[in-house]
């Protein structure tokens, strides 16, 4: 009872629960300026005071609730009650709290789950790099970028520089090394890294041609033991010993490694032993490179391998055994899918989509390499065996035309009769040639059209023309989108000067393959033939930009500048012609004849020099060169051109007389006289002969002066009687045909029939066309020809020119004190024509007629 508390009557059972913390208003925070000031700027992140500390805001400030501010009192245990405060801090209420929140404030921690009111993560303790362990992996990080970038330079082809890096790489690892013996891991050596830095040192020596460093390289990775497989590097040493040509130490080091690979690596063994086979053909021993390549062939048989074995046994002349390999060959499996699978089907849509896909990735094109390399070996050794394995060459081509027909390569029996023509062709066989050819008018069209092409061009080559537009129709009809039968039909009536016509099958061509440069080059001569200048400079253009170094292309276009009166651009392709063909004596002379008509003698006299050292048999050149010398003055220097051209043609007197005119102006008239009188008994009727003698003898006194006198009138006296001959002939046939026209008007007949005529041929030079031949699976076309008509004006017009300027000359008829030009003689002419006549050799012909008639079916484009 002492504790029972009785209230009186003023005090106020219900005092104290109106009554809270004005913290809690959140009525007036507006008001409040402590908290305005907190939330616009940082006051309000300081970290709060604990309540051991008093004296802030809230630690000074009771809470007033409706017991007080009463502080509870330790039990007598001394254990706190709940809700108590120990040491500043309220007992939490685990059931009731939620993490990270506390109800007590006195400490002044705040509501903060993820520590933002920590500040940021302290840095990171800053890593030593004087560290031996440091120090090393930096070093071997050098080292290994060292070897990555030796080798990306190597793949870019700078050897030099890879050869550098490498070089680099193995002075780091060396350093590498002794860091480690220093710091006591020296147990801990990276042999891997080692090996990585001697391999690719060895490697780019290799590359570099540094054959005996190469070799020191790999000699010690392999003597050290602690690399394993290290063997397998001596096949490296025996090819660095092949490239050095010594062939026995490569053979021994191919063994070696041999022995070290073991029987589970097939594949490299089998490589290793094709090498050895290899070598042994390089050194003549066919028999032990037999025994290899037949070991292979039982193990697993390859194409390489078995074209190899044949070559061996061809060597040593084994028929049987050429038979045997050959079967071989063509029945070795290439491990390839069927074509057919590659054909998409219109059911499945899906399926279509991935055969489109497929059609033609890297591994499609892969196969169809494989297969046209089997293809090449298998027609080559067919080619080779065919004359070596029966008494004839036909029959051994028979023969492997039934093996292959009854192996997998069915398709190549067409393609190894025509080879059959084409070595009847090689042996001047022309008949059989085309009686081969002929068997496949039957056969399937791309065949057919293949042997109606090269049928088509052996007609042609024989003038045949009717037989080869024949076949050329035929070849058209088997295969229309055929350029090679297309250019063959555009030849055939190019040469019935139907140039329009031509034009026409040789854009088709062109439309077709529009890569095919025949069709190209005989359509811009069509052009020139049809006058359509600017056309054909197109055309030739064109085909220069794929045809960079072809000097026919360019001299067509330096032809072409001529025609259009653009010399300086004809002398510019001229000049480009010689820079790939730089002995053609033609271009030479054609370069002389342009210059000299622009005025520049000293260009000109240098490039027909060069023409005669090349080919001193071109008159024009001969005749220009003494012309030269004797309007330079140089008399002395012209006479051993006048004598060339004397040994060339003995027949003609004006270049003996051109001889003694240059002794009589040098002053040798002794020399002189005797020239005269060696012309004269060659010539005894030569009346500028007999006049230059009558005048020598009198001036200088000589007694056969009467005797030159008197045949001099004589001479004279008989020409006169010829022109009167000649002169008569002519009046008696004009008045022959005076008296024929008037009894024809006279006649009484009531129909007269004209006297018809035939017109003279026009002086048309003809044209050769080249022909297209078709041979294997390639269509051969042969180059059309046409630049000799442009040509041959310019070279008939140069002649007159230089006839002209001969002329021009103090000629046979002038006293040699005298200084005025005459003539040498008025019947002087050009004893050889028109320069179409003139001897030629090989290609310098070919340069100037654009004549390039192939000998043989071949796949050069322009065959020398």
């Amino acid at each position: 009872m002492e504790n029972l508390h009785l209230a009186g009557e003023e005090e106020d059972l219900y005092s104290g629960y109106n009554d809270y913390n004005p913290t809690f208003d959140s009525e007036e925070l507006e008001n409040d300026v402590g908290f305005q000031q907190a939330v616009r700027t940082s006051h309000g992140r300081r970290p709060p005071m604990t309540a051991k500390f008093p004296g802030t805001a809230i630690g000074a400030r009771p809470l007033a609730t409706s017991f007080g501010a009463r502080i509870p009192l330790a039990s007598s245990m001394g254990r706190p009650m709940t809700g108590a405060v120990q040491d500043g801090a309220a007992r939490p209420m685990t059931a009731v709290r939620a993490a990270g929140y506390t109800s007590s404030l006195t400490r002044g921690s705040t509501f903060d789950p993820l520590g933002q009111s920590k500040g940021p993560a302290p840095s990171l303790e800053a890593k030593n790099e004087d560290t031996p362990e440091e120090k090393i992996k930096i070093l071997e990080k050098k080292v290994n970028d060292l070897i990555e970038e030796s080798c990306m330079a190597q793949s870019i082809g700078a050897l030099q520089l890879a050869l550098e890096k490498a070089k680099e790489a193995g002075r780091k690892e060396r350093a590498l090394v002794r860091q480690r013996e220093q710091s006591g891991n020296a147990d801990h050596i990276n042999l891997d890294l080692t090996y990585s830095v001697l391999l690719n040192l060895a490697n780019q020596y290799a590359n570099n041609e540094m054959y005996p460093e190469a070799l020191n390289s790999y000699q010690v990775i392999v003597k050290n033991k602690m690399f394993s497989n290290a063997g397998r590097l001596k096949v490296n040493m025996a090819n660095i010993y092949v490239k050095q040509k010594n062939y026995p130490k490569a053979i021994k080091f191919y063994r070696m490694a041999l022995d070290q690979i073991s029987n589970a690596h097939k594949e490299m063994r089998i490589k290793i032993m094709q090498n050895i086979g290899v070598v042994f053909v390089r050194m003549g021993q066919y028999s032990d490179a037999i025994t290899s390549f037949e070991h292979i062939m039982s193990e697993s048989p390859n194409i390489k391998t078995g074209f190899n074995l044949i070559l061996c046994y061809y060597a040593i002349g084994d028929r049987e055994r050429m038979k045997k390999a050959f079967q071989k060959l063509i029945s070795v499996p290439l491990g390839i899918d069927d074509e057919d699978k590659y054909i998409p089907s219109n059911d499945d849509t899906d399926s279509s989509m991935v055969i489109e896909a497929i059609k033609n990735d890297k591994l499609h094109q892969m196969e169809r390499d494989l297969k046209v390399l089997a293809e090449k070996y298998i027609m080559t050794a067919a080619k080779l065996i065919a004359p070596a394995i029966e008494t004839s060459f036909a029959t051994g081509f028979d023969w492997c035309v039934d093996m292959v027909k009854n192996s997998q390569y069915v398709e190549l029996a067409n393609d190894l009769e025509i080879n059959k023509a084409i070595t009847y062709l090689r042996q001047k066989d022309f008949n059989q040639a085309v009686e081969t050819l002929k068997t496949f008018e039957k056969k399937d069209s791309r065949v057919k059209s293949a042997a109606a092409t090269n049928l088509s061009f052996l007609y042609f080559l024989e003038k045949d023309y009717d037989q080869a537009d024949r076949y050329a129709d035929l070849a058209m009809t088997a295969d229309r989108y055929n350029p090679a039968a297309l250019i063959n039909k555009g030849n055939t009536v190019f040469v019935k000067q139907d140039y329009e016509k031509a034009a026409e099958f040789y854009k088709e061509a062109l439309r077709n393959d529009s890569s095919c440069t025949e069709a190209l080059y005989n359509l811009g001569l069509t052009y020139k033939k049809l006058n359509r200048l600017e056309e054909a400079l197109d055309c030739f253009l064109k085909l220069h930009a794929i045809l960079r170094n072809s000097a026919q292309v360019m001299y067509q276009l330096a032809n072409l500048y001529e025609l259009l009166e653009d010399p300086q651009q004809a002398i510019e392709w001229l000049i480009q012609v010689l820079s790939v063909t730089h002995t053609d004596p033609q271009a030479l002379a054609k370069l002389g004849e342009l210059y000299d008509g622009e005025g520049d003698k000293s260009q000109a006299f240098q490039y027909y020099y060069e023409s005669f050292r090349y080919f001193p048999s071109n008159i024009d050149v001969i005749e220009w060169l003494g012309a030269y010398y004797i309007e330079t003055q140089f008399c002395e220097k012209a006479i051993q051109y006048f004598e060339r051209a004397t040994l060339i043609q003995p027949t003609q007197v004006k270049w003996q007389l051109m001889v003694a005119s240059c002794y009589r102006r040098s002053g040798n008239y002794q020399k002189a006289l005797e020239t005269y009188k060696d012309i004269h008994r060659k010539f005894p009727e030569n009346v500028e002969c007999l006049r230059f003698l009558v005048r020598l003898c009198t001036d200088m006194g000589l007694k056969e002066v009467q005797e030159y006198a008197t045949k001099l009138k004589k001479a004279e006296k008989m020409k006169e009687i010829k022109e009167q001959r000649v002169k008569s002939g002519r009046e008696g046939s004009a008045r022959g045909r005076r008296e024929s026209r008037e009894g024809s008007a006279g006649s009484a007949a009531g129909i007269s029939t004209p006297v018809l005529t035939s017109p003279k041929k026009a002086s048309i030079m003809e044209m050769d066309v080249k022909a297209v031949s078709q041979s294997e699976s390639k269509q051969l076309s042969p180059l059309l020809d046409s630049g000799r008509d442009s040509g041959h004006s310019s070279n008939s017009t140069k002649g007159e020119r230089l006839s002209a300027k001969m002329r021009s000359l103090p000629g046979s008829n002038e006293p040699y004190e005298a200084s005025s030009p005459k003539e040498i003689d008025a019947s002087y002419v050009d004893p050889l024509g028109p320069q179409m006549e003139r001897p030629k050799t090989g290609a310098k012909k070919r340069m100037e007629d654009d004549d390039f008639a192939d000998e043989e079916l071949g796949d050069d484009l322009l065959p020398e």
